[in-house]
C-alpha cells in the first residue's frame, strides 16, 4: 500500500440473495479500488449476510464507500469502522512441507501460535490458525523457510466491540 493509503475495513449487512457480492464487487471495482479481503457469511438471521471488506483508499474516503454502497437496494446497512473498537481476526490453513527433522520444530512454533494441526502425512502438516491479521502474516513468515505448498486464507471479519452494531 501506498503511503496516502491504509486499509479500510468496511462492515455491510445485505440481503442475502444471488448476485449481491458481484454488484458491491462492481461497485467498488469502478472505483478503482483494489480489495484486500473480502469475507461474506450469514449472520444471525438466514435472510442476512455481513460482508467485511478490507480496501485500500485514502482515509477520508472510507466513509464515501461505505455511503456508495448504501445506495444499493441490496445492502441494509454500510459502516466505516476505522477508529471504531472492533474484534478483528482471520483464519488460514497452511500446508507445509516436513520432514522428520523438522517435524517437531514445526510443531513448536504452532505451539507459540495457538496454532493447531489438522492434518499429518510422512510429507506434509496442514495447520489452522486464527487471529488478527499480523499474526497469521508472522506464522506464514515463519512457516515459509520450510516451504509452503499450499494455503488458503478467509479473509478478515470484524464485530464492533460492546454492544454497538457494525
Amino acid at each position: 500500500m501506498s503511503e496516502e493509503h491504509h486499509a479500510a475495513t468496511i462492515s455491510v449487512l445485505v440481503q442475502n440473495a444471488p448476485g449481491v457480492l458481484v454488484r458491491v464487487a462492481g461497485l467498488i471495482r469502478r472505483r478503482g479500488v483494489n480489495i484486500h479481503s473480502l469475507s461474506v457469511g450469514p449472520t444471525e438471521d438466514p435472510k442476512i449476510s455481513r460482508m467485511t471488506i478490507v480496501v485500500d483508499t485514502p482515509p477520508d474516503r472510507t466513509e464515501s464507500f461505505a455511503k456508495q454502497l448504501r445506495k444499493l437496494v441490496e445492502v441494509l446497512r454500510a459502516t466505516a469502522v476505522d477508529g471504531t473498537p472492533t474484534v478483528d481476526r482471520e483464519l488460514a490453513l497452511i500446508k507445509v512441507n516436513v520432514t522428520p527433522g523438522t517435524r517437531l520444530e514445526i510443531m513448536e512454533i504452532a505451539n507459540v501460535f495457538r496454532a493447531n494441526i489438522v492434518d499429518l502425512t510422512d510429507r506434509t502438516m496442514s495447520l489452522e490458525v486464527t487471529g488478527r491479521s499480523e499474526k497469521v502474516d508472522a506464522f506464514v513468515s515463519l512457516l515459509t523457510k520450510y516451504g509452503i505448498r499450499e494455503m488458503a486464507r478467509t479473509g478478515q471479519v470484524t464485530l464492533a466491540r460492546g454492544p454497538q452494531n457494525t
